[in-house]
């Protein structure tokens, strides 16, 4: 078996030492050749090239990031039988997509699980989803959650690590300083059996292709509980972002809870969804598996079964 690992070196929880060990491990099962990432957009062109010369699966390890940029890469030229085999070993400070796989959270724990599936031949098909032209395996937001992880990547950049209690006092500072809270700028509209459907009046939305939405430490965070690679995208919007909107839609995410939501029309959710659109009135930051996207004024959100082959 011919194989790529890409190696983010700006993984949260893997040190150098750690990646050693991995990449010596791996290579008893997969011929092996290792790429670290140099620059944002690096692992999309080197997983075009590994699709480009037939190899057999690609690793990351790393977070959802460089997840999303080799998915990217792979599927440049569409979904099909040419697109090699998906693997993962966990880096960063969620890593959303392998732990929604099985995949343990400790690096080198995670790289003795993969071997022996890869041993076992053991893979399954996921759907993905699609933020206008760029594929997502695990979510991406509009509104708050996007200014958080903004926020999150300026601090990174000055060296600071991504810790939960860092993202914590980060959404609380972007919550009451940075966003703006008084006028939503969204809007969501989706096909109907008999004409369009349009939610406005939206602060901020979540679109999840797997649960959880993300994980705050070792706690998982859950708007949509129900979502799943096997079924469409799931969205979770507020409207407005009063106080005790907030601490309701908070409440909810880490209790996962799928009781029916309040009278109040404060909460949305949808399930299993083909399609969507959101509008922003001005521009507004959008993320996509855990990295800031820029700003944005449309995107459309479809769900695409049967996208990618993983090991799972």
């Amino acid at each position: 078996m011919r194989g790529l690992l890409v190696v983010n070196p700006k993984a949260t929880t893997t040190s150098p030492r750690v990646a050693d060990v991995i990449v010596h491990a791996l290579s008893d099962v997969v011929d092996l050749d290792v790429t670290v990432t140099t620059h944002r957009g690096h692992a999309i062109r080197l997983a075009e090239a590994a699709r480009a010369s037939h190899l057999d699966v690609v690793l990351t390890l790393g977070g959802d990031g460089v997840v999303n940029e080799v998915v990217n890469g792979l599927l440049a030229e569409g979904t099909g039988p040419g697109v090699p085999l998906l693997a993962t070993v966990p880096g960063g400070s969620a890593n959303v997509f392998a732990r929604s796989l099985g995949i343990p959270a400790d690096p080198v724990e995670a790289t003795g699980v993969v071997m022996d599936w890869l041993r076992a031949g053991r893979e399954r098909t996921i759907g993905l989803g699609r933020a206008d032209d760029r594929w997502f395996v695990a979510n991406a937001g509009l509104g708050i959650d996007a200014e958080i992880i903004d926020a999150m990547e300026r601090q990174r950049g000055k060296g600071r690590s991504a810790t939960p209690a860092r993202y914590v006092s980060t959404s609380v500072q972007t919550f009451f300083r940075g966003t703006d809270r008084r006028h939503p700028a969204l809007a969501i509209r989706r096909p109907g059996p008999a004409a369009e459907e349009l939610l406005d009046g939206i602060s901020l939305a979540f679109v999840q292709n797997t649960s959880p939405w993300t994980y705050l430490g070792a706690r998982p965070v859950n708007p949509c509980p129900q979502a799943s690679f096997d079924t469409g995208l799931d969205l979770f919007a507020i409207r407005g972002l009063g106080v005790p909107t907030a601490l309701k839609a908070v409440q909810r995410m880490l209790s996962g809870s799928t009781r029916p939501l309040p009278k109040d029309g404060k909460l949305v959710t949808w399930h299993d969804q083909s399609a969507f659109t959101i509008l922003a009135s001005r521009p507004t930051a959008m993320q996509v598996d855990g990295e800031a996207a820029g700003l944005v004024s449309e995107v459309r959100f479809s769900a695409h079964p049967d996208a990618l082959r993983v090991v799972g």
